[in-house]
């Protein structure tokens, strides 16, 4: 289960900081980009938690 939890959280948190480095035009290290990469990787938990759980991992 911890791999998945992880392979999720890195893939939903890069996600985030793409989505918010476009909202802030370009800017990796912007307030947008940090914090949509961080709800991105609370998000990543959540649902790499319960896929884990449901695959029965």
């Amino acid at each position: 289960m911890k791999i998945i939890i992880s392979v999720s959280i890195i893939i939903f948190s890069t996600i985030g900081g793409w989505l918010g480095q476009l909202m802030d035009h370009g800017n990796w290290l912007g307030g947008w980009s940090i914090l949509l990469s961080t709800v991105g990787a609370f998000g990543g938990i959540y649902i790499g938690y319960h896929v884990g759980k449901n695959v029965g991992v």
